[in-house]
């Protein structure tokens, strides 16, 4: 655009008036902040002019006052085998030091620089039972200070502290461990420096915190006084000076509930199980001596094994846990299940499962002529070789009937008939009996017997019904014997299961209710 050359002189000043206004509002707004900046580095200087860090507020007058409070972030790892836990908190300190009060209105805080640190007065705390804190430095270090118009300072960082916590582990894994937290000042005694808890808030747990083995159920705190007492003996002099210096100390406990679930999945629910299936050789035969030595040993070695690795988190303490009450208990009735087996196994009266017959076969024989002699009729045949002739014909009866007799492990009654009811060829020289005749009822070759002279009935009607009576005593006395089943083993299947449980009862209750003991102390 092109201005007329008379319109020239008016824009040049208009351009000039516009930039001198500019000017003027950005020295207007910069000069309350230049002042700002200028009052606070001076009201600073004139604070630190003369200022001895080394001293104490009220240096020769009342002791200085400390208040402290804790923020707990997070907690953990906690550590049986060290006895230790770990947290990380912001750790809140707060004094008065009048050198460091300014005029203003009560509500004006300075929030400094950590050099301010360097240039001021701070109690010197430290963890009476601390192992491995360290304050955080990533990525500048952690912690501030503000300076209240009154005096006040407040000095905030962030720790993570590690403490040591004494355990006692007696009702392990139902148990409740108190993990201190002491701390005081170095250096000066109590009549210079006292430590007192934030009334407003003492320790402070984060909503959102949790623990993987532990419930925090209560954080008590309470101030305390550490004497130390110390003896001086001057040289040459029998007199003897005691001295007792007193601190003052805070202290914080948490009491931390172990969870259980854990050790019911790993230990409690496997040995439980173990026990049981111990009780299953209860059922077996007592002639199964391989199966129930078998069984026994394979839960001995098992419960020994899940023993020893349900120690292996814990220190060596001299003294047992109830944990070790419990696995005991379990290897102790499966122990018992083996030493029951070996009395059971001192009663039994046969071998590993074989039938056995009566082995007196001449009280069988008899038995016969016993049982022949009441029925006499008025036919007798006492001609040996007749006798000799039916034996023979009656084996080879016995025979044709396919060996039933020593297959089926049953024996098989002859039915001897007179020579009248059938024609039998009677040779004159005596035969002997063929080889597969003189078996006994367990298939082993018998002696060949020569049967003296006897009587042989004829049939009749008595002789028939008799028969029946003969065939079934001969059968109960061929019955094969088998060991039955132990009175001790009939007990112990109802012995055993009531006496465990009834254990178990007591056990569970005496240690879930010193825990409930515990809990409500510490919340009273």
């Amino acid at each position: 655009m092109i201005f007329p050359r008379y319109e020239l002189p008016a824009l040049y000043l208009l351009a000039g008036i516009q930039l001198s206004l500019t000017m003027s509002l950005i020295k207007t707004f910069n000069a309350p902040q230049r002042n700002n900046h200028q009052n606070i580095s001076t009201l600073l200087d004139n604070l630190l002019r003369g200022y001895d860090n080394s001293i104490r507020p009220d240096f020769g007058g009342p002791p200085a006052v400390v208040e402290v409070d804790i923020m707990v972030r997070s907690m953990g790892p906690i550590s049986e085998v060290d006895m230790t836990y770990s947290m990380d908190c912001y750790f809140r300190q707060s004094w008065v030091d009048r050198r460091l009060a300014f005029p203003g209105d009560d509500k004006d805080t300075l929030a400094l620089s950590i050099s301010m640190l360097a240039r001021i007065w701070k109690p010197d705390t430290y963890f009476y039972n601390g192992k491995q804190s360290y304050l955080h430095t990533i990525t500048t270090p952690n912690k501030f200070v503000r300076l209240y118009q009154d005096g006040r300072v407040l000095y905030s960082s962030r720790l993570t502290i590690k403490a040591g916590c004494p355990m006692n582990l007696e009702d392990f894994p139902m148990d409740i461990q108190r993990c201190p937290l002491k701390f005081g000042s170095f250096g000066y005694t109590s009549r210079d420096v006292i430590y007192r808890w934030n009334r407003h808030r003492q320790v402070a747990i984060a909503e959102d915190m949790k623990l993987s083995q532990f419930d925090l159920i209560a954080t008590p705190a309470a101030n305390h006084t550490d004497t130390v007492i110390s003896s001086d003996s001057k040289s040459g002099v029998r007199s003897v000076t005691i001295t007792i210096t007193e601190y003052s100390m805070l202290l914080v406990s948490f009491h931390l509930q172990r969870h259980m679930g854990n050790f019911l999945i790993q230990v409690y629910g496997p040995c439980v199980l173990l026990v049981v299936l111990s009780w299953v050789s209860f059922w077996l035969n007592r002639e199964a001596t391989a199966d129930r030595v078998s069984l026994g040993i394979t839960t001995v070695l098992t419960m020994t094994f899940l023993g020893l690795e349900a120690r292996t988190d814990l220190p060596k303490v001299p003294y047992p846990t109830a944990l070790d009450f419990f696995v005991f208990l379990s290897f102790a009735f499966i122990f018992a299940t083996i030493i029951q087996f070996a009395i059971v196994h001192y009663f039994t009266k046969y071998g590993s499962g074989e039938c056995y017959f009566s082995s007196d076969l001449s009280s069988d024989s008899s038995s016969e002529e016993e049982d022949w002699k009441p029925l006499n009729t008025t036919t007798d045949v006492r001609h040996q070789s007749d006798v000799q002739e039916i034996e023979d014909f009656s084996c080879t009866t016995s025979t044709a009937n396919n060996g039933r007799s020593y297959q089926n492990g049953e024996h098989h009654f002859i039915e001897v008939i007179p020579l009248s009811a059938c024609s039998i060829p009677i040779p004159a020289t005596r035969r002997t009996s063929p080889p597969w005749c003189n078996l006994s009822c367990m298939g082993k070759p018998q002696e060949q017997k020569t049967y003296k002279p006897a009587t042989v009935n004829v049939v009749s009607d008595q002789r028939l019904s008799f028969q029946g009576q003969k065939q079934r005593r001969k059968k109960k006395k061929r019955t094969p014997r088998f060991n039955s089943v132990s009175k001790i083993d009939r007990a112990s299947r109802v012995v055993f299961p009531l006496l465990f449980v009834t254990i178990n009862l007591f056990y569970w209750y005496s240690y879930l209710s010193r825990t409930e003991r515990i809990h409500q102390l510490n919340v009273a």
